[in-house]
């Protein structure tokens, strides 16, 4: 569900990560975005639904986004006051851009992957592709934490 964009405050925490086209370097990229967000004061359902984005997002830049001797970026964003991060990955093929597939039909009959960004979609407030010159892309998710009313 896409939902207006969040407007981030230039006094944000950020965090930006070269990792490995690899498996190793997707849960890397995982494991690092948790342990920025736990200092930061992020609260725990942002933390965890940003956990499952990142996992997304890292493992399709290193199965789909793959070259050879190129990395894949993790950058983090987090406005505090305002409860918002931004997840950007980018990899190094910008011919190859997401598609998703509509979630039709009854679970033994969805193949068998191609739900990653179903699930990016669902936990993120919003999520975008971006070209990232000269030749790679960035998907970016944004996800804001509940307002605690």
């Amino acid at each position: 569900m896409n939902r207006p964009l969040c407007q981030l405050a230039p006094s944000q925490h950020s965090f930006t990560q070269l990792l490995s086209s690899t498996r190793r370097g997707a849960r890397l990229a995982r494991l690092l975005s948790v342990t920025q967000l736990r200092p930061w004061g992020a609260p725990q359902d942002l933390t965890e639904r940003a956990e499952c984005v990142v996992a997304e997002l890292a493992a399709n830049a290193v199965l789909h986004g793959f070259l050879p001797g190129r990395s894949f970026r993790l950058t983090l964003a987090f406005d505090a006051s305002a409860g918002c991060l931004r997840v950007d990955v980018t990899d190094a093929r910008g011919d190859r851009w997401p598609v998703t597939r509509p979630a039709s039909g009854a679970p033994e009959t969805l193949p068998a992957d191609g739900r990653g960004l179903s699930l990016v979609a669902a936990l993120a407030d919003h999520w975008e592709t971006l070209p990232y010159l000269p030749s790679g892309k960035t998907v970016r998710a944004e996800l804001t934490a509940p307002s605690r009313e």
